[in-house]
């Protein structure tokens, strides 16, 4: 593989591709909370980008080692993203509808489900690392860095969209948000099952 226009092109779809789940939970995580400061949105796309950086090398990494392993686990792989998704979806809409209704501001992301958020959305990157096999070390490191920098912008712009739309909805962000996250597992779980 060559250092060309290409490579460049092809990495950034592939961002661009696999930073939709990751879109979706940001503009969900603003909906929740949409008095989010800078510095939490920074934690919150970076945190996705991060993983979408490292699952990609995490497969490359199985390639080149210990493929017949990284096989049977693919399998796993809809399976995981679904639980994960799901049971943060229901225990958003649970406590959304728990709320008094004087407390307006919606329960804060915790670092913990941010974690499985980002697993759960990346987890299918790992699959990347098997269409980067022809690729170098460098060129791998270099591909999920792009992958990297486009998520955090994706994710940057979907919390800026959710913090917009969280104002007018209010009350009917959490469960906006927790029906999403619902969808995006549902999504993943097809996905991995009929690809």
């Amino acid at each position: 593989m060559e250092w060309d226009f290409a490579f460049f092109v092809n990495s950034l779809l592939l961002g661009i591709g696999l930073a939709m789940d990751a879109f979706s939970l940001s503009i969900a995580s603003g909906l929740n909370e949409v008095h989010m400061k800078k510095s939490r949105m920074c934690l919150i796309a970076g945190t996705y980008g991060f993983f979408q950086f490292a699952m990609p090398m995490i497969g490359w990494f199985c390639v080149h080692t210990i493929v017949q392993l990284f096989n049977k686990f693919n399998i796993l792989i809809p399976w995981i993203a679904l639980v994960l998704l799901c049971c943060i979806g229901i225990k958003m809409i649970i406590e959304s509808t728990d709320k008094n209704d004087e407390n307006t501001e919606s329960k804060k992301l915790t670092f913990l489900l941010l974690l499985f958020q980002g697993v759960a959305t990346s987890i299918d990157a790992l699959s990347v690392g098997f269409t980067t096999a022809d690729y170098g070390f460098l060129m791998a490191f270099i591909s999920s860095i792009i992958i990297c920098i486009v998520t955090f912008a994706i994710c940057i712009t979907g919390l800026f969209i959710g913090k917009k739309a969280g104002t007018y909805l209010k009350s009917k962000a959490s469960i906006a948000g927790g029906l999403i996250l619902i969808a995006i597992g549902i999504e993943i779980f097809v996905k991995g099952l009929c690809g």
